[in-house]
């Protein structure tokens, strides 16, 4: 019965999409939002089956019954396995959470934004759960052209229009790269099924050809999760997009390609590239230090709500590069869960940004100053979400980073937790500094020192102040968040996570389990169960302390004496400055940098191997 359900988080949100499409002249609003949610969560409930099912053997279905002979693929395979569901399930639930949203935050939409949102489901569950590396290129096209589609969708605006275009011409070099780096890979191995493939190179040494290879199809998903240097269209796109678009881009989306990443490296790269095992890690740890630290940067110097939270993203993808780049099950266990909390965590901030954008008309700290005090909730929300974002314990946030820094120092890269605590607190601190400004009005209002944050308050219109946020809007961001809280308690989720990362990049068990239909080889042996280690506690205690320093330090720094503040103008605002001007919204400027980032990917990594 579960290899039935395979196919269905992919196909089930297609159909309903191409019914509301031809339905569209003729069902009422309530109708299209009601057929789209309970799609939605039906498409969640078969993921979470999928997830639980596939924890001890991988679900292995064959589209119209083309199985292998004598281990050569002869169809498209889904292979669902517990990290590749549970990407699925987060993606799912997102969705729904949005589409909940959308009810109250348009006051009117067509049915086509519905047909848009099941299609971006069904390709990012598509893209999680295939087994075939053109397909993987099929899903990651259709999941970049809706998201355009989505980015743009209040056409009636320039900056969505900017926005879309400037994201849709980076991310489509993208998928030129994916698409060339795959042609590579069929030319040396005829073959595009990842087990037969990952055979081929297993086989043959790791020339020009194969570096190359991976290289293009890395850089075009690692375009896709928006790190250094290619984040760029990240914080345009988050800015103009709607913000339950917003919620599918930070809180999964960047996140595939960094799957996409793991999955084409542990099944196809991996034994080809084995002896070069340390240098590759070397160049994937730089990156996610680099993007982890300068996301952070950015995020902490922003002040518009929608694009800070964008910046916390790309640093918090930094955080993953790394646990991905040790190599080893701990550290990409630790990515997963990390994951699983962030996506959480950020989607109910962004769906608290969207009910100040839907009361206040402005995302804009400086604007907002003092203004949410009487939502309460909405300000409680964000200091939590700040919290967990910093690292306190025990979100899943807490347990990701935690189980990071502990892979970190087994692999003798204990530096790395210095990285992530500092990211960490800076991108919560930004949140922090939010909830203080907004919600409680604390420090003085931008351009008004002699001013009292109350008398903000005092201006604002009486139908605002009296405007009550829907509980069909409020309701996603609670549970979202308390999710997140959820998350970081599930009994052994650590070890569960660790054991499916010790299954995910076993490469050999991989390809029998696909071509052979064998049982999967056991990764390593039986893991004890653990509870969080008490330097992993201190850690987010730690950096929590950190975030709330930071937030009280920007807060308050115009309070500071007045030599402190011409001392960190003259040192910091230059640089600062430097680094606002890198993001000029400029396309030409964008791609420049995308070309210098897949130079050096390119130059790194044929040093590392040859």
């Amino acid at each position: 019965m579960l290899h039935s359900l395979a196919p269905l988080p992919f196909a089930l949100p297609l159909m309903m999409a191409a019914l509301l499409m031809g339905l569209s002249r003729f069902v009422p609003r309530w109708l299209t939002d009601a057929i789209a949610l309970v799609t939605g969560a039906l498409v969640t409930v078969v993921c979470v089956i999928l997830l639980m099912g596939s924890a001890n053997q991988p679900i292995v279905y064959w589209f119209g019954g083309w199985t292998p002979h004598q281990g050569v693929a002869l169809g498209v395979a889904f292979v669902v396995g517990p990290l590749g569901a549970g990407l699925a399930s987060l993606a799912a639930l997102l969705v729904t959470a949005a589409l909940l949203f959308s009810v109250k935050y348009f006051e009117a939409v067509g049915a086509v934004y519905h047909v848009l949102m099941l299609s971006f489901l069904g390709a990012m569950c598509g893209f999680s759960l295939t087994g075939d590396l053109f397909d993987l290129f099929v899903f990651f096209e259709l999941m970049s052209a809706v998201a355009f589609a989505l980015t743009a969708y209040r056409t009636e605006e320039k900056g969505p229009l900017q926005g879309a275009l400037n994201f849709a011409i980076i991310n489509t070099v993208g998928a030129y790269l994916v698409l060339c780096g795959i042609a590579l890979v069929y030319a040396r191995t005829g073959a595009l099924n990842f087990a037969q493939i990952g055979r081929a190179l297993s086989a043959g040494p790791s020339d020009g050809l194969v570096t190359m290879a991976f290289v293009l199809i890395a850089c075009g998903f690692l375009i896709k999760a928006a790190i250094v240097p290619f984040h760029f269209w990240l914080a345009d796109a988050h800015a103009m997009a709607p913000t339950p678009v917003c919620v599918l881009f930070s809180g999964v989306m960047v996140e595939l390609g960094v799957y996409g990443v793991a999955r084409v490296y542990w099944t196809m790269f991996a034994g080809t590239f084995g002896p070069h095992m340390v240098a590759i890690r070397g160049i994937l740890i730089g990156f996610g230090a680099a993007t982890a630290i300068l996301g952070a940067i950015f995020c902490v110097s922003e002040e518009h709500i929608k694009r800070l939270l964008a910046f916390s993203t790309i640093s918090h993808v930094g955080v993953l590069i790394t646990g991905l780049g040790l190599l080893t099950p701990l550290g990409l266990a630790g990515a997963a869960v990390y994951v699983l909390g962030h996506g959480l965590v950020k989607a109910s901030l962004f769906l608290g940004a969207g009910i100040l954008l839907n009361q206040f008309q402005t995302a804009s700290e400086t604007e907002l100053f003092g203004r949410g005090r009487h939502l309460v909730v909405l300000g409680g929300m964000f200091l939590v979400g700040g919290l967990a974002l910093a690292g306190l314990p025990p979100f899943g946030t807490a347990l990701g980073k935690g189980m990071i820094e502990a892979a970190a120092s087994k692999a003798g890269d204990a530096w790395l937790s210095a990285v992530i605590i500092v990211a960490s607190a800076l991108t919560g601190g930004a949140v922090l500094r939010v909830a203080g400004r907004v919600f409680l009005g604390l420090g003085q209002p931008e351009g008004q020192p002699d001013q009292a944050g109350a008398d903000d308050e005092a201006e604002q219109p009486e139908s605002a102040r009296q405007l009550r946020t829907p509980m069909v809007m409020l309701l996603p961001a609670l549970v979202l968040l308390a999710g997140a809280l959820a998350s970081g308690l599930v009994p052994n989720i650590a070890m569960r996570t660790e054991q499916a990362a010790g299954a995910f990049i076993n490469q050999r068990g991989y390809s029998q389990v696909v071509l052979n239909g064998a049982a999967r080889l056991a990764s390593n042996g039986p893991l004890i169960p653990t509870g969080p280690d008490l330097s992993e506690v201190a850690g987010g205690l730690g950096s929590t302390t950190a975030a709330v320093l930071v937030g009280l330090l920007a807060i308050y720094r115009r309070q500071l004496p007045a030599a402190v503040c011409r001392a960190a103008s003259r040192h910091l605002e230059p640089p600062l400055q430097r680094l606002r001007g890198l993001q000029s919204g400029d396309v030409r400027d964008y791609a420049a940098w995308l070309t210098f980032g897949v130079a050096t990917m390119g130059l790194a990594f044929a040093f590392a191997v040859h």
